[in-house]
This record gives structure tokens, C-alpha cells and sequence, in this order.
């Protein structure tokens, strides 16, 4: 550690750090644009001029690394003189577009021209003009504002690992793009605009709808992703405009994906917004008085069975169980997708590791999954830790492009076994074990075998836990913690779609085809597959119209929470079936959200701990029930694109967009 003086204030800052690092240690405000806190130094703006006692002129406090006795001066007139004299030479060629720029009130340039520069220019000279480049569906480029900070250009290259940007031309003739003017195919393209310190890249489906200002701005979390990012959704009269994301080093640092930023469109698309009921062969519409009686004479006599979707909040999955236990049933189950998950043991469908685990890990071993896909956020972590060094990936599935360097270790389950060579002599080795290897028949078999490489890896101690399970939605987890399973004998979610029951709950389902005769409820938001089918359509809310508990992939439970109102006459789900159960009979025992979560916690300590992460180490390593033997097929991919897999992205045209632009050029 170095002792460093700031403006009189001694700080001491570990060895390497830099002169901005101490400043920022000792309560400074040191204006940056090229300067990244999770990008490698560039040097190349100069605003984080300082001057430092003995040196010859003011430095850039970004590339500078202290020294033991070092002293710093932030606000000395040498230092107020050059960072005028930087930002006059930064607004030379930058047009005075702030009235109709998109990042007019979130814009670094505006805020420390205001804070740091002068009042007037001395440049006379016209401005240099700079054709805009296309680089796809979602982002908007205005390159004449372009600062050349690079931040875009190091983003792309180190952090999403597709180095599609960069620089051409030298001097006065420098242009930032893509060398081929192409849309970019990276997952993570969303944050160039939350990271470009000017408006050159903004949000295209955005572009001119609003100002930041003018929108009400709620704390929420993303269930479109199992990593369940923090997210800030951005509101204005009813209407979600924008989702942004928010900090969590534990989480998502400060990155989204693009699905879970730009698929906010498909939420007024296509929505359910009353009730439906089917008469003589054709849905009509209905009151909810209409609908609750059209469901208890559908119920009556039969027996009834729910299939929860993947995007639901535990206190609606909780109420459902409740309402059908209350009616003698125990066939719900919340793996619509198939997959043959043990629920007996939270570590056997929990990433046990913890997302921020991968920065501890030496080894990791992908079976039957693609990380770049599925969640493109986890992914990114793992390219960073790859690239810090001492840290080797082998995959067992198919051929993928996950940014980072794969040893192929196989292509099915039975390689699995074999790669517990590859992990000899790791400290802490990682399996991360795809939801989608287990949605096939020998499901089962694939899971305890994953179980048992991590346990012969020495992976299961202790001090660490390195079986890891990757989800693909925000409610598949809390699904499992509020045990939305079959009980036993009950029948799963396939067999109740081929008919084991005779009425079917689907609870914002929609991968579930019906068999014939049987009588279909369908509660959810998005007229997709699940209501087409229906007999009965009780209109819910999406997730950003209620309050809810959701838990990640990691098993972390964080709070949804209401935006803007359900559409029309749809209402929050747990509201709907607490209603449900009065008309069948079997009135739950709570009228309020209080209440609900206060009898789910007593149940499920697990909802009491909000935003907590795993608990670190694994002190049994006996694993869960085999099932069967491993199939000889390879593993397939799970997703056929990124963009469409869920009533959401279905329903959003700037996903649509996504899937006729990115997917066949990133084909070639």
C-alpha cells in the first residue's frame, strides 16, 4: 500500500493504483470521458488532468500510478486552466445538437462542459462532418458527436469479446465503426450506450420519445435472463419506455443484455387486457365474474393439474400450489421445458458458486450449454476471468462461439465422465451444467452424472462449491424454492399436457400443447400459444406491472417491483387466484401481498433473505438420483436465437427486427 496526499488528505491505496484511484479514494470528482472503471486505461481525452507537486506540467491522473509520498493537487489553478483548454479543444468539432439529442440530460460532455469548461469558444473555423455509420437494429449512431474516447472500441473487444468496432483513418480523419459497415452481432451491444460519454451512440428503438426527465424511474429486476439482473425500468403515462440496467458487482457489475434492455416493445403487443371465455367453439369476452364461473364449472368433477411458465413470481407460484393442495391436488409442476431437475436439495438446480464465484475459479467445464446465449452478462464475466490468466474452459456440446478459448472435451453425456481429467489440479474447479442438457430424456442420468464430475474434481468441499446449474429465466428458480413440483405420484408437466389430468392451469405457460378434451385455464399476459389454446383466459400482469419476489440462478432473491398498471382489466396474479379459490371453494388464507409473503416465508426461509447470495461451500456431496443411463445423442442447442424465447420477445417488432438482421449475417 502507498500513502498518498489529495488536496492535504492523506490516502493509502494499494501499489499500481492510479493518481485518478487516489483522488477518487479521497472524495474527489475528477472529470473523465476516455477513462473506464471496467476498461482497460486508453490515456487519450486528457480531461482527468491533475498536477502532482515536482512535475513539470499537469498530468492524466487515469495512466498515472501513485507513488509512496506522492501529493495531489485537484483544483489548483494550473489544473482549472487545462481542463478548460481540453474541453475547448473536445467541443471544436462537436455540434451544439443538445436540444434534440437523445442524451440530452444524461450526458457526461454537457455536465463537465458546464463544470469544467468556458464560457465562450474561440474556434471560428467550420465543423468536421462524419457520415453515420449502421450498425444494426438497436443502436443509433450520430457520429459527428463522437469524442474518439475509444470506450466503445475497448468495451467491444474486451469485455463482449467481439472486436467488431474500432478506428479508421488518423488525425482529423479518424471514424470510429465497424470496419464493415454491419450490424453488431454481440448480445451486450446495449451497453455501448450506457457507456459512450456523448450522444454518437444512443438507442434506436428510443430515439425521440422522451426525455430523461420527463419519465418515472422504478427499481426493478430482470426475469428475461437467469442471472436476474438489477434493472431501472423508466415509465411515462402507463408506458414502460426503457429498461437500464443497475449496479451489482455480484450480479451483473453494471452490463445487460440486449433481450432484457430492448424487448420492453413487446410488452404493450399482443397483451391480454380481459377476461375470455370460450363458448360453442370460439373465445368471447367476459367479466370476471363470468370467467371464475366458467372455471369452477370446468373444474367441477375433473381433476386438475397446473403448469407454471417461466417468468412467474414466487408469490403467485406459491398461491397456485396452495389453491390446488387445498383442492386435493399435487400435479403442478414448473419445468414446462422438461427438464428432469431434482428439487430436493436446493444445490442440485442452484449455481452454487455464485456468479461472482467465476472470479475465484481456476477450471470450469461447460456441459450442455451456451453461456453467450443463455446468459450473455455470465458470460462476459467468464471471458474477463479468462482473460486475467490461469484459468483454462473445456466444453462438452455442441460447437459454439463463446468469446474465449474452449477446449471441445466431447459432444454428449458420455464425456462427461472423461472431463474430470481436464479439471486434475485445479484449486477450484467449476461445472457449469445448462438447463437445456437436461430437458431430454436421459435428463436425469445427465444431472447426476454432472453431479459426480464435480465430486470426483474435489469441487464439492467445504470451503467451495463448484457444481453450478445455469437457468434461462428469472422465475425458473423460485419455481423450485416454493417446491412447484409434482408430489409424489403426481403426474410431471408432460404428463399432464398428454392428458393425465383433466383440467389444466397454465400459469402464464405457453410450451405447452393441450391434449384434446382437456379443459384449458390459461393465466398470463401475451396472447401466445397458452391462450390460443385456452377454454378460459384470465388476463395477469407482466413483470413490471407487480410487485414480486424473484430468484436468480444462484438462488439470490431480489424484489420485482410495480412500474406502471396491468393493461385494461388484467390484474396481478396472485390477486387473480386468491380470487380463483374463493369461487372453488377453498378461500386462501391472505388479502393481502403482506400477508402472502409472510405465510411463504414461514414455509420458505429461503424468501426471507433478499438479495443474499448462495452460501458458500457444500458439506454434503451425495448426489441425486441417477434415473436411468446417459443416451448416446450429443447435446443440442437449447435456444434456436437469442432473441425470441418468451409471450415477450415473441410480441416485441425490435426482436423481430434482431432475428431478420443479425441472425442470417451472423450465419456467414
Amino acid at each position: 500500500m502507498a500513502k498518498v496526499k489529495v488536496d492535504g488528505i492523506e490516502v493509502e491505496v494499494p501499489n499500481g493504483a492510479s493518481a485518478l484511484q487516489a483522488c477518487e479514494a479521497a472524495g474527489k470528482e475528477i472529470p473523465r470521458f476516455c477513462y473506464h472503471e471496467r476498461l482497460s486505461v486508453a490515456g487519450n481525452c486528457r480531461m482527468c488532468l491533475v498536477e502532482v507537486a515536482k512535475a513539470p506540467k499537469p498530468i492524466a491522473s487515469c495512466a498515472y500510478p501513485v507513488m509512496e509520498g506522492m501529493e495531489i493537487f485537484t483544483d489548483t489553478e494550473v489544473v482549472r486552466k487545462a481542463r478548460r483548454g481540453v474541453m475547448e479543444f473536445l467541443l471544436i468539432n462537436h455540434p451544439l445538437d443538445c436540444p434534440i439529442c437523445d442524451q440530452g440530460g444524461e450526458c457526461d460532455l454537457q455536465d463537465q462542459a458546464v463544470a469544467y469548461g468556458k464560457s465562450f469558444s474561440r474556434y471560428e473555423e467550420g465543423k468536421r462532418a462524419v457520415k453515420d455509420k449502421y450498425v444494426g437494429p438497436l443502436i443509433k449512431t450520430i457520429m459527428n458527436r463522437c469524442i474518439h474516447c475509444t470506450r466503445c472500441v475497448r468495451f467491444s473487444a474486451e469485455v463482449a469479446g467481439v472486436p467488431e468496432m474500432g478506428a479508421t483513418g488518423r488525425g482529423e480523419s479518424m471514424e470510429i465503426g465497424t470496419y464493415i459497415e454491419k450490424a453488431l452481432t454481440t448480445e451486450l451491444s446495449g451497453n455501448l450506450i450506457d457507456i459512450c460519454p456523448v450522444g454518437a451512440l444512443t438507442s434506436r428503438p428510443y430515439a425521440f420519445v422522451t426525455r430523461p426527465w420527463e419519465v418515472a424511474k422504478t427499481d426493478s429486476v430482470d426475469v428475461l435472463d437467469a442471472l436476474g439482473a438489477p434493472i431501472r425500468v423508466d415509465t411515462r403515462a402507463g408506458e414502460v419506455l426503457r429498461v437500464l440496467p443497475r449496479q451489482n458487482d455480484a450480479v451483473n457489475e453494471e452490463w445487460l443484455g440486449d433481450r432484457s434492455r430492448f424487448a420492453v416493445d413487446g410488452l404493450k403487443r399482443r397483451r391480454l387486457d380481459r377476461p375470455w371465455v370460450r363458448r360453442d367453439g370460439k373465445l368471447v369476452p367476459a367479466s370476471w365474474a363470468e370467467a371464475f364461473q366458467a372455471v369452477v364449472q370446468g373444474v367441477q368433477g375433473r381433476t386438475l393439474g397446473a403448469i407454471a411458465g417461466d417468468t412467474c413470481d414466487a408469490e403467485s407460484l406459491f398461491a397456485l400450489k396452495a389453491m390446488l393442495n387445498a383442492l386435493g391436488s399435487t400435479a403442478h409442476d414448473a419445468r414446462q421445458d422438461g427438464a428432469k431437475l431434482d428439487a430436493s436439495r436446493p444445490d442440485f438446480y442452484l449455481f452454487n458458486s455464485g456468479i461472482a464465484g467465476v472470479d475465484e475459479a481456476d477450471a470450469l467445464v461447460i456441459i450442455g450449454s451456451n453461456p453467450r446465449v443463455e446468459s450473455p452478462v455470465l458470460n462476459a464475466r467468464i471471458r474477463r476471468r479468462w482473460l486475467a490468466g490461469g484459468f483454462r474452459v473445456g466444453m462438452v456440446g455442441p460447437n459454439a462461439e463463446l468469446t474465449y478459448a474452449a477446449e471441445k472435451l466431447g459432444e454428449g453425456p458420455q464425456d462427461i465422465a472423461a472431463a474430470a481429467r481436464f479439471l486434475e489440479g485445479a484449486q477450484k474447479p467449476m461445472v457449469l451444467l445448462g438447463r437445456g442438457a437436461l430437458a431430454r430424456p436421459d435428463g436425469a442420468a445427465v444431472l447426476a452424472a454432472a453431479w459426480e464430475l464435480a465430486r470426483t474434481a474435489n469441487a464439492l468441499r467445504e470451503d467451495w462449491h463448484g457444481f453450478n446449474l445455469l437457468h434461462h429465466f428469472g422465475g425458473q428458480v423460485g419455481a423450485l424454492d416454493v417446491g412447484f413440483v409434482p408430489g409424489a405420484g403426481a403426474p410431471d408437466a408432460a404428463a399432464m399436457a398428454q392428458g393425465a389430468v383433466q383440467a389444466l392451469w397454465l400459469l402464464a405457460a405457453d410450451a405447452v400443447d393441450a391434449a384434446p378434451g382437456t379443459f384449458v385455464i390459461y393465466q398470463g399476459h401475451h396472447g401466445d400459444r397458452g391462450a390460443a389454446r385456452a377454454d378460459v383466459i384470465l388476463p395477469g400482469a407482466a413483470y413490471t406491472e407487480k410487485d414480486g419476489l424473484y430468484a436468480n440462478t444462484e438462488g439470490r432473491v431480489q424484489k420485482g417491483r410495480l412500474a406502471t398498471m396491468p393493461p385494461g382489466e388484467a390484474r396481478e396474479d396472485w390477486k387473480i387466484i386468491r380470487a380463483a379459490s374463493q369461487f372453488l371453494g377453498v378461500t386462501l388464507p391472505f388479502d393481502t401481498l403482506d400477508a402472502l409473503r409472510a405465510e411463504m416465508v414461514a414455509q420458505h426461509p429461503a424468501f426471507a433473505r433478499i438479495d443474499q447470495g448462495p452460501v458458500a461451500g457444500c458439506t454434503d456431496d451425495a448426489g441425486p438420483a441417477g434415473g436411468g443411463a446417459l443416451d448416446a445423442a450429443p447435446f443440442a442447442p437449447f435456444f434456436g436465437n437469442y432473441w425470441q424465447v418468451d409471450p415477450i420477445t415473441r410480441a416485441s417488432e425490435v426482436m423481430a427486427e434482431c432475428v431478420q438482421v443479425i441472425l442470417p449475417q451472423a450465419a456467414e
